[in-house]
C-alpha cells in the first residue's frame, strides 16, 4: 500500500477509512502493507483481526519485519474485541479500545489501527453498527490516529453500505483513497 493512503497517514493523523474487500488474498496484502508502512514510520500498529487471518499475516510479517519491528504490532482478537460484553455493544467496544491504546496515549506514542468487523451474518440491528462507527469517528479525531475499518463486501446489505459511507470520511478503493461524498460528520466544533 505504498499509495496515497499511507502518505496521508503521515500528513494527517485523524483518518477514518472504510475498506470493503472481496478477495481474501488482496485483503491480506493490504493488511501487510498497512503494517509495514506503520512500523517503518516507527508507529505501533493495533490489529483487531480474527485468529485465522492473523496467523496468515504473522507468517508473512516475520519474513519482512525485524524482531524489533514486530514488537510494534499489537494483535487483538476481533471476536473478543467486539463481543467483550457478551454482545455487540458499542460503549463496551469503545472502552475495550481505549483501554488497549491508553498506554500509547499516555506515552504520546504514535499508533494506527486496522479493525476487521465481521460476524456470521450482517443481519439484525444495523443501527448498532452506526452507533459504533460514529463513536469511533469521534475517537479517531480525539486521539489523533488513523483507522481502517474493513468489512467483507459480499456480506454488506445495501442499508449497511449506506451507513458505512455516511460514517467514514474516506473510502479505500483498490489503492486509491477517496473522500466519501455521503459522509455526515457528528463532530462538534
Amino acid at each position: 500500500m505504498k499509495s496515497r493512503m499511507n502518505d496521508l497517514f503521515t500528513e494527517e493523523r485523524n483518518i477514518h477509512v472504510l475498506y470493503s474487500y472481496d478477495v481474501n488474498e488482496q485483503y491480506i496484502e493490504k493488511l501487510v502493507d498497512f503494517v509495514q508502512s506503520g512500523v517503518s514510520a516507527g508507529e505501533y500498529v493495533i490489529l483487531i483481526e480474527n485468529q485465522r487471518i492473523y496467523k496468515t499475516l504473522y507468517k508473512k510479517l516475520i519474513t519482512r519485519l525485524s524482531e524489533e519491528q514486530m514488537k510494534l504490532v499489537i494483535w487483538v482478537n476481533n471476536f473478543d474485541f467486539y463481543f467483550s460484553s457478551g454482545s455487540y455493544h458499542p460503549p463496551a467496544i469503545y472502552n475495550y479500545f481505549t483501554e488497549t491504546v491508553q498506554p500509547l496515549v499516555e506515552e504520546k506514542l504514535l499508533f494506527r489501527s486496522w479493525a476487521h468487523v465481521e460476524w456470521a451474518t450482517m443481519e439484525g440491528p444495523l443501527h448498532i453498527i452506526e452507533d459504533l462507527e460514529r463513536i469511533v469517528d469521534e475517537a479517531v479525531n480525539e486521539l489523533d490516529f488513523p483507522l481502517v475499518c474493513a468489512y467483507e463486501g459480499a456480506k454488506m446489505p445495501d442499508y449497511l453500505r449506506k451507513i458505512l459511507l455516511e460514517t467514514h470520511p474516506y473510502i479505500l478503493v483498490e489503492d486509491q483513497l477517496l473522500v466519501s461524498e455521503a459522509y455526515q460528520s457528528t463532530i462538534k466544533g
